[in-house]
């Protein structure tokens, strides 16, 4: 018996074309392919113009950094050269004070020596004949030991020499006592209490003089005796704070 078909039952008749499915992937592989190719294409276009950019800017600033670098070594040689002449001009400045400060000194030295001779030349009528002119300290190297220097001078009459001793005392103290030591125990140089002078216009005594441990020094006695014809006395005490105060 045979088989009958249902109403209901519906058939599709496809039509059979041979090939259609591979045709069909090959158009999309295709397609795919010229997408990617042409969105490469721009993203190197694209991409190309950003480096281009960035060339650009990257020279610029090579520019700006070269321009800078130089105005940095301009500005640095100009310093180094302010430098050099501040520095010479400092060097300048400090010797025309040395120099100023050596006329100084020189000038002064000269109008004392001027005057000095003055006095012994055209002396007033109250500092005639023999006279104690100074006495001056310098400090030495070793502590307690100073170079002294003793002028004496004949004022006035300086037509014939004058001659005679002076002795030279320190007066001070130790251990709380007063004490009065001479010259010649102090310095090597002296050997005698009084210290023979003969001369016409001045004359220098020099030498160096060391203290005793413990001794204070206070005042520097000086007496000076002219003999003979012209015999006279001169005294002068100078304070030892005054000979070496700086």
């Amino acid at each position: 018996m045979s088989e009958q078909r249902k109403p209901t039952d519906e058939y599709v008749i496809i039509r059979h074309q041979p090939g259609y499915r591979l045709r069909r992937a090959v158009i999309l592989v295709v397609f795919t392919v010229i997408a990617a190719a042409a969105g490469y294409a721009a993203g190197l276009a694209q991409g190309g113009f950003r480096f281009t950019s960035a060339e650009a800017s990257n020279e610029q600033l090579e520019a700006k950094v070269a321009t800078l670098e130089a105005n940095y070594r301009e500005a640095r040689q100009q310093l180094v050269n302010l430098e050099r002449g501040k520095l010479i001009d400092e060097q300048a400045l400090n010797q025309a004070r040395k120099i100023i400060v050596d006329l100084e000194t020189r000038a002064g030295a000269l109008k004392s020596d001027l005057t000095f001779y003055k006095n012994i030349m055209a002396p007033s009528e109250t500092s005639k004949g023999l006279q104690v002119d100074r006495f001056s300290l310098a400090s030495d190297r070793q502590v307690g030991v100073y170079n002294f220097k003793l002028v004496l001078t004949q004022v006035g009459n300086n037509k014939s020499y004058i001659s005679g001793v002076v002795a030279v005392n320190i007066i001070g103290a130790r251990d709380g006592e007063k004490e009065i030591i001479a010259l010649r125990d102090l310095s090597q140089e002296i050997e005698a209490l009084g210290v023979k002078f003969r001369f016409r216009y001045f004359q220098d005594v020099e030498g160096k003089l060391a203290l005793p441990d413990g001794f204070e020094p206070l005042e520097v006695q000086v007496v000076a005796q002219a003999e003979g014809r012209k015999s006279s006395q001169a005294e002068r005490t100078f304070s030892w704070d005054d000979l070496t105060e700086k």
